[in-house]
């Protein structure tokens, strides 16, 4: 692991030497270029633990698309691609590799592309199936005895997973959450989003109910650990964390699609747009600086059954009438 982390780092030395004295790239593009390559180094580490030279076409295209899942655009995932491609290029002149693994990967196109999105009933089968690690669908009897720590695990995870979707949040702001942030009085959870820009969103009746049952069973957290959803160790979970959390939740749940923290974002706008929220109110409860962000849930090919979610989420469709 040690030995591989050192690899990298020397190989990305070379290349920011290579691209400032020999390509005379600006200074800005430099610096774009190593951020890009650095979390793909560590994407790398985090999910193979492998050397420059060991990486695969396989991984750069799960990184993609790890990218997609992430909600990051896509001419930022093109971006990282040049970057990619660049540094394996280097790898190539200076005879560390025979062909680079990024020669044949084709760059995201940078259109509109529609969300997937769930229905209602699935996200009930998956924050169902979260909440209770026993149980396997379509099979009552699976339902056993739980040790201390998966009840804890399963209340947690139910709890997180209404949040994300009633709250319609990014995954860094479901996992930056603090307790501090928490106005259940008043019904509101605030938000801290890109750019450290805050928002109060409206937190629905269940998810308080989730939370408070979560915070009863939940570890004492670590001296000044003020974050409100804890792993086992009581310390803040990571983005892989609550992806392997919601796959693993969607398999028991039977839903076959391919689901990230950032669906559960993208059902909530169309829910909301389908129970007659206006695009600029969908707007506001996302945290979008622009409109034209939020204008891509009007294009989606729904049935508009105007079907009401009040049990996940805090608005009704009578409160936009």
């Amino acid at each position: 692991m040690e030995e591989n982390i050192g690899k990298w780092d020397a190989a990305e030395d070379a290349f920011r030497t290579y691209i400032m004295l020999e390509k005379r790239l600006a200074k800005n593009t430099v610096e774009s270029y190593m951020t890009d390559l650095h979390q793909f180094a560590a994407f790398v580490g985090e999910q193979w633990s492998v050397a420059p030279e060991q990486v695969t076409p396989e991984m750069i295209e799960q990184y993609l698309v790890s990218m997609f899942d992430w909600g990051r655009e896509k001419t930022s995932q093109s971006r990282a691609l040049s970057s990619i491609r660049g540094f394996f290029n280097h790898l190539l002149l200076t005879d560390r590799i025979e062909a680079s693994p990024a020669e044949f990967i084709s760059s995201p196109k940078c259109g509109r592309q529609l969300p997937d999105t769930l229905s209602t009933e699935e996200i009930d089968r998956i924050i169902f199936a979260a909440s209770n690690p026993a149980w396997v669908v379509g099979d009552p009897m699976t339902q056993e005895a739980l040790s201390p720590a998966a009840e804890v695990k399963g209340v947690r995870d139910g709890a997180m997973l209404e949040v994300l979707y009633s709250c319609g949040l990014r995954v860094s702001e479901l996992t930056s959450l603090k307790m501090s942030d928490l106005f259940f009085g008043e019904g509101y959870i605030r938000v801290i989003g890109k750019g450290d820009k805050q928002r109060l969103v409206p937190v629905s009746h269940t998810a308080r109910e989730k939370i408070r049952r979560y915070l009863e069973l939940r570890k004492p957290a670590r001296p000044n650990e003020e974050i409100l959803f804890l792993n086992n160790r009581g310390r803040q979970l990571t983005r892989v964390m609550l992806f392997t959390i919601i796959r693993r939740a969607a398999e028991r749940a039977g839903v076959d699609k391919r689901i990230s923290p950032h669906t559960f974002r993208h059902s909530f706008a169309t829910h909301l747009l389908e129970g007659g929220a206006s695009i600029r109110q969908v707007q506001e409860m996302l945290g979008h600086e622009s409109i034209l962000t939020t204008e891509i849930y009007t294009h989606l090919n729904s049935d508009h059954l105007r079907k009401t979610v009040e049990e996940h989420l805090p608005v009704s469709c009578s409160d936009f009438d």
